[in-house]
């Protein structure tokens, strides 16, 4: 992609966010470690320094090598990267005497500054840091304040440079995204041209470029992300296209057939496989969920090498990777704490000889979907919710028998349909049922009951990187309830779980 902004990520949990903004301006962005970002600069138009969780005064704090970027790019600083041009440039950042975060107002905005344009007197924004710039770098000139912060927002006279110490990313800024508009249209003069059909035309091309004649193997989930995958990569080359779709025994029920007649008349080659036993044999007596997710990942890989012998030829594998698995693999500090592993990130074992083609590791999944629809696809299909990779034996709390698998299957469908038949589906971005691994009493007709409980999860967002859990009427939460109990043998109780992300993740595994 051409006509870059190369945002540098200090640890911030609001650097995603950057991103999202500035794809919105249809400007296309990478995120790097402030450590590790690409020596070549000559594609970039612009440059963003992120926020961090460390101080600019303590001894641990990151220290970018900006030596190519300052006075040769345009750079816009957000809340650590502002402090840190103030600090080491001539400024002083001081211990704020209490933590300025949330909420404020400017208070003084420069006349005639380009960066404030069409932003209202008394504009809202965040505050999140426990710092202070005291005073300005050379040739600083103050462009904002706010009541409790005097230097809000400055530039450096000589170079295309601007600094705040708000973030203008998250919701609670309002005017947030025109100022990064303005920064990156009007002071950068960076391209809005990062649209779903410039991106098609690109990847074709690129793809084109790269397998010219080899053929490639992709695993189709009936997912979202794996479908877009195989349509760019069938319009790219074609018949050298070969899907495979893997029963592993703990899809959705009813799936395993279901995904393979949606894909008839999309002039797709695909080819079903059924391992559903292999993979439950596998997980046998299995609990811990990480060792669930590397055996899921392991057996797929080694089901995905035997079918891939049988094509003559191969040398690809095409994974449906998205950015925010990128994004959540890659730490600043070297690799970090294991949240989940993904099983689409990190490469292949040795014995794999294939080489990887991901068309869609730089989207977020709305942009996927955007992108689908340029291509054509279903709407149906493009609006699917994500289904997590290792199928519902990360909704099987404890070790997996088919028993279990059964009853989360029949209870999901119930769940799924429930959404469905009451105009609820479009409005969650992702739903599933658990299976928790405990027994409660009950009572049905005359007789006690001993028997599992469920927990229910619908979350609304926008990529997967936060999640807020929806507010579902009650009147379909106790119909839904009251289905699961009657219609499902084995379960007796059900919860809906009304944690976000952070501080819990979507899955409960």
């Amino acid at each position: 992609m051409q006509h870059n902004v190369l945002i540098l990520d200090f640890g911030s949990q609001y650097t995603q966010l950057i991103a999202r903004r500035v794809r919105e301006l249809n400007i296309f962005c990478e995120i790097f470690p402030y450590n590790h970002f690409p020596s070549d600069l000559s594609s970039y138009k612009a440059v963003i320094l992120g926020g961090s969780p460390f101080s600019v005064r303590g001894e641990d704090a990151p220290h970018p090598d900006l030596s190519q970027i300052r006075g040769k790019l345009p750079l816009l600083a957000v809340c650590y990267g502002a402090q840190y041009l103030s600090h080491f440039s001539g400024g002083e950042v001081a211990a704020s005497n209490t933590r300025e975060y949330g909420r404020a107002n400017l208070s003084f905005i420069k006349e005639n500054e380009v960066f404030f344009e069409g932003v209202s007197e008394n504009s809202q924004v965040w505050m999140s840091h426990s710092d202070s710039i005291k005073a300005l770098p050379t040739n600083g000139v103050k462009i904002a304040s706010t009541h409790d912060v005097e230097f809000a927002a400055y530039r450096i006279e000589g170079e295309t440079t601007y600094a705040i110490q708000y973030h203008p990313e998250v919701f609670h800024s309002t005017d947030g995204a025109k100022m990064l508009e303005n920064f990156l249209v009007k002071i950068a003069d960076v391209p809005q041209n990062f649209t779903p059909n410039a991106f098609v035309e690109e990847m074709v091309a690129e793809l084109k470029e790269k397998l010219q004649d080899d053929k490639v193997v992709l695993g189709l989930s009936g997912g979202v992300d794996s479908t877009v995958a195989a349509v760019l990569l069938h319009q790219a080359i074609g018949k050298n296209l070969y899907c495979i779709f893997v029963n592993n025994g703990l899809l959705r029920k009813n799936e395993f057939q279901n995904v393979l007649d949606q894909y008839k008349g999309m002039g797709l080659n695909v080819k079903g496989v059924d391992s559903g036993d292999r993979f439950l044999s596998e997980l046998a007596g299995v609990s811990d969920p990480e060792t669930k997710r590397k055996i899921i990942g392991r057996v797929f890989i080694e089901v995905f090498d035997d079918e891939s012998h049988l094509i003559e030829n191969v040398k690809w594998l095409a994974q449906g990777t998205i950015y925010p698995d990128v994004i959540e693999s890659v730490s600043v500090k070297g690799p970090s704490a294991t949240i989940k592993s993904h099983h689409n990130v990190g490469g292949l074992p040795d014995y794999m000889k294939l080489k990887i083609v991901e068309p869609l590791r730089m989207l977020f999944k709305d942009e996927v979907r955007r992108v689908g629809a340029s291509l054509g696809i279903d709407p149906e299909l493009l609006g699917r919710h994500p289904f997590p990779g290792p199928g519902l034996s990360i909704r099987i709390l404890g070790d997996i028998t088919p028993e279990k698998v059964q009853i989360l299957q029949d209870v999901d469908k119930v769940f799924i349909d429930g959404l469905k038949s009451w105009g609820l589906y479009d409005k969650v971005w992702q739903a599933g049922a658990i299976l928790l691994p405990v027994n409660s009493v009950g009572v049905m007709g005359d007789e006690r009951t001993y028997e599992k409980v469920i927990a229910l999860r619908a979350v609304e967002s926008t990529d997967g990187m936060t999640a807020d859990w929806v507010h579902l009427p009650y009147d379909f939460l106790m119909k839904v309830s009251n289905d699961i109990i009657n219609k499902v043998k084995g379960v007796n109780r059900v919860v809906y779980d009304i944690s976000s992300k952070p501080p819990a993740t979507i899955e409960w595994e």
